[in-house]
């Protein structure tokens, strides 16, 4: 089984919605906010976060429900390649399913989207 979930986002309304800590911690892992919010905050990178756990949950069948986004880690290897690492609710839901993930994130000065491939073997 093969399923795709895409997502687009703009990168200064996201941006706008990490100046409320309450949203970071809800979203964002504490390894995803020390890659990306230093002295001087990635917003680009953080929206592309944001758009590849979109992506994925549309890629699960389930949408944003069972689970935090914080258990849907977006980190990137040596080499800067981003990878999908799942804890928790989303980690059991996605082995339930027996689902594997490849994510690709890209962006703009504007706009920031991922496209999540799930895909059982």
């Amino acid at each position: 089984m093969i399923r795709v979930g895409v997502d687009l986002v703009e990168i200064e309304r996201l941006e706008k919605s990490c100046q409320n800590r309450r949203f970071v911690d809800r979203v964002y892992s504490e390894a995803e906010q020390q890659l990306f919010l230093g002295e001087k905050p990635k917003y680009d990178s953080l929206a592309g976060n944001w758009a590849a756990k979109e992506a994925f949950s549309k890629s699960l069948g389930t949408g944003v429900r069972g689970f935090d986004l914080a258990e849907v880690e977006i980190l990137r290897d040596e080499l800067g390649a981003p990878y999908i690492r799942l804890s928790g609710r989303a980690e059991k839901i996605a082995e339930g399913k027996g689902l594997s993930f490849s994510v690709s994130i890209t962006h703009t000065k504007q706009l920031a989207e991922a496209v999540v491939i799930a895909y059982s073997l």
